[in-house]
């Protein structure tokens, strides 16, 4: 599989999963290949939201799709050392960053952005890394601020990956991986690529 056919096959599962006629299945049959390994097409950032699960919403089956979870879905240095995994060893053609229509992350990062002292334990952290750039002149009042800064913050992931691993811009260089980035809509279900 090419990286463009990879991002095709997830494009026409998300259309599948839109127009409610999945063909996904995970038969019992299928666990022992399953248990000899994995060769995963696809890699994807995804948010720790439970209303998002890729292998639903690109429906495809257990052993396709390496999924990575973060609140906000940011490349954080496990996530992208995960990613390099993906791509190195397992052969992931793509690299997805998937973010999501009323992300709650994002939403704290346009809220919080000039203090997030209120927010408890490690979140200051975590919300730092989206506040720069998609927030910091975000209106908390304006309705269009959280899918903006939605958008920015998973296209941004793109560039946080480019600059952080050599492994995955050595592989994007040599034409065997993708990145693309895009947003769920939770309300109709559809993924948008939003930057490839």
């Amino acid at each position: 599989m090419t990286p463009d056919e990879a991002i095709a096959a997830l494009v026409s599962g998300n259309q599948r999963y839109v127009d409610g006629a999945t063909t996904s299945t995970n038969k019992p049959e299928a666990r022992p290949a399953l248990a000899a390994g994995q060769a995963p097409f696809a890699a994807i950032i995804r948010c720790a939201d439970s209303r998002v699960s890729p292998e639903i919403v690109f429906d495809q089956p257990l052993g396709e799709l390496f999924v990575c979870g973060v609140a906000g879905n940011i490349p954080t240095m496990e996530i992208v050392a995960s990613l390099e995994f993906g791509v190195a060893v397992l052969g992931a053609k793509v690299i997805v960053v998937m973010g999501h229509s009323s992300c709650g992350a994002v939403g704290a990062a346009i809220k919080y952005r000039k203090d997030t002292s209120p927010l408890p334990g490690s979140l200051p952290e975590l919300i730092d890394q989206i506040i720069v750039p998609c927030t910091v002149d975000s209106d908390p009042d304006d309705p269009n601020a959280l899918p903006a800064a939605i958008e920015c913050n998973a296209n941004n992931g793109i560039d946080q990956l480019l600059r952080s691993s050599k492994v995955i811009s050595e592989a994007v260089a040599e034409g065997r991986l993708k990145l693309i980035a895009g947003v769920q809509d939770l309300e109709s279900g559809r993924f948008t690529i939003t930057r490839h």
